[in-house]
């Protein structure tokens, strides 16, 4: 029966851990495929509603994803190693905060040269770009 539980608690971490590398930019396809939509959803429907909000939902939406991620990660490594649950120190949401930093400034540039912008201005570049092809 032990042994049981132990398996159940190693694979509810390891679940844990692969949900928060999923989130964590890690590797840049994570980043990429997940991080990247999951922010752009969020800051499309809040500039939908208030559209010079767009940059700051998205590197706010950016951050909670690469932050969560990453508590995810500490959280499910920490369920498979350890028999007991352990708290999530000040020092490993200072490394994690400081990672999700150097990703933001990416974020910042790729608004500010243009790359991505709200939903409006978005779909308005398809368009100009399907009517001159």
């Amino acid at each position: 029966m032990a042994k049981l539980r132990i398996t159940k608690r190693k694979v509810s971490g390891g679940t844990l851990a692969f949900i928060g590398y999923m989130l964590s930019p890690l590797s840049w396809w994570n980043d990429l495929f997940v991080n990247w939509p999951l922010a752009l959803a969020c800051a499309w429907v809040v500039s939908w509603f208030y559209k010079p909000a767009f940059t700051a939902s998205l590197i706010l939406a950016y951050w909670l994803t690469n932050v969560l991620g990453f508590v995810l990660m500490q959280k499910g490594g920490a369920k498979i190693i350890s028999e007991k649950d352990q708290p999530y120190s000040r020092k490993c949401l200072c490394r994690d905060l400081a990672i999700s930093l150097l990703y933001t400034l990416l974020i910042v540039v790729l608004v500010k040269t243009g790359v991505i912008g709200p939903i409006q201005d978005t779909v308005r570049k398809i368009q100009d770009y399907v009517h001159k092809s």
